[in-house]
């Protein structure tokens, strides 16, 4: 019942997922700070990152 019993639930489509919902997201949004590319990579970084830890996708039988 220590750390190594919590199941992993990170994955790789979460990732993606995120990565591009965050580019969409901050390249709007950095649009009308007044740089999108910026915003684009920023918002990637974090919402992918973010999707990567808590979206727990299909469960392993």
């Amino acid at each position: 019942m220590g750390f190594m019993a919590v199941k992993d639930n990170r994955n790789g489509r979460g990732l993606f997922v995120g990565a591009v919902l965050g580019a969409v997201l901050g390249f709007i949004l950095g649009r009308f700070i007044g740089n999108p590319v910026f915003g684009a990579l920023l918002g990637a970084v974090v919402l992918g990152a973010a999707m990567y830890r808590v979206n727990p996708g299909r469960r392993r039988r």
